[in-house]
């Protein structure tokens, strides 16, 4: 059988890739300031609109990426010494195995997506994309290295044989995850749950998601606009599709934990689950998805507003809030209530 990463390696070099150029060492405190500025901001020098599905609007999106990389090396990441107390709460944390299967996959599945791309603007973004997926892989699996996790054998990953459907269902997901993994680790830093010293250096890589999910949002809204509009139907059933079968995954997903024993019934809210492993405090779901709301939006904040950001997750989680009012108020007004029927001054 063919080694996960020599198939990844053997696929990028027959598009093409050539790897960036990166430090040999640990750069200079000056210098990974900047390199953390410019990934986290950007604006095209494009006069004037971006109308999505114009060649403008392919060339600065694709031009974002390329220029907001960040060329941090893995191997000279210093990961912090961890307390007793804290290492016991990051290796119990129930996320390593699953975050370094899921970058192991997406880093194939973009790969072979660029491979079928005729844009060659495009092509090259999808592979640096994929290369930071690897790249991503790198970094978890020297955290759980450093900090002794033990992570479960690796699946075989395959070379999709529809790269297209691949590359919409591993987008989609990324946005639903990075849109809570924002909130997740603005929770956990929030809390004290990681030091500092460990958010800090985990920050490249949340941001980096945020670069990713902002190419991928962008990459569909210009195909979608660009199609004729006998394709486009095909392309927008296809999208539909894979939100159902994201759907489905994470139900069958969720069932499977429980029904192993990996957890209770929570375990089908993953996101909840994971917000009250991290933090002391007990959050509510509302508190939970306004941290998400505030989050994302500081995270795109940086880049250039005529880009498209990633809206269904977003869209859905405003409504739900707003929605909810109603019995959040009532049930405030309740508690509000008995508070003053048990006051002296009540009785």
């Amino acid at each position: 059988m063919t080694d996960n990463s020599d198939l990844f390696t053997a696929k990028m070099a027959a598009i093409g890739f050539a790897p960036p150029e990166l430090p040999d060492g640990l750069p200079p405190p000056e210098a990974l300031e900047a390199a953390d500025r410019t990934s986290r901001f950007w604006t095209s020098d494009h006069a004037g609109e971006l109308r999505v599905g114009t060649p403008d609007h392919r060339r600065e999106a694709c031009k974002m990426f390329r220029e907001t990389f960040n060329p941090y090396r893995p191997a000279v990441i210093a990961w912090p010494q961890l307390s007793p107390d804290m290492l016991r709460r990051v290796t119990s944390l129930p996320i390593w195995d699953i975050a370094v299967h899921t970058e192991g996959r997406a880093r194939l599945r973009f790969a072979s997506y660029a491979a079928i791309t005729p844009t060659p603007e495009i092509r090259d973004a999808l592979m640096l994309n994929a290369w930071e997926e690897n790249r991503h892989k790198e970094v978890l699996s020297n955290l759980a290295k450093t900090y002794g996790i033990a992570l479960g054998p690796e699946p075989a990953y395959r070379v999709p044989r529809d790269p297209e459907w691949m590359y919409l269902v591993t987008g989609y997901c990324e946005c639903i995850d990075s849109f809570f993994a924002f909130g997740l680790f603005e929770l956990a830093r929030r809390s004290g749950f990681f030091p500092l010293a460990l958010v800090q250096t985990f920050e490249p890589v949340i941001q980096e998601e945020c670069r990713h999910i902002l190419l991928f949002a962008n990459l569909v809204a210009w195909q979608r606009a660009s199609l004729p509009w006998w394709r486009r139907i095909v392309f927008e059933l296809r999208v539909a599709a894979a939100w159902v079968y994201i759907a489905w995954e994470r139900l069958v997903l969720a069932r499977s934990m429980k029904s192993n024993g990996m957890g209770t019934g929570q375990d089908s809210n993953f996101t909840m689950s994971s917000a009250q492993a991290v933090t002391p405090v007990e959050i509510g779901v509302r508190d939970l998805m306004t941290i998400c709301l505030e989050e994302n939006d500081r995270r795109f904040a940086g880049y250039d507003a005529r880009l498209v950001r990633p809206k269904a997750i977003p869209a859905l989680v405003r409504l739900g809030l707003f929605l909810t009012r109603p019995w959040t108020r009532k049930r405030r007004s309740d508690d509000a209530g008995r508070i003053d029927e048990g006051s002296p001054a009540g009785g």
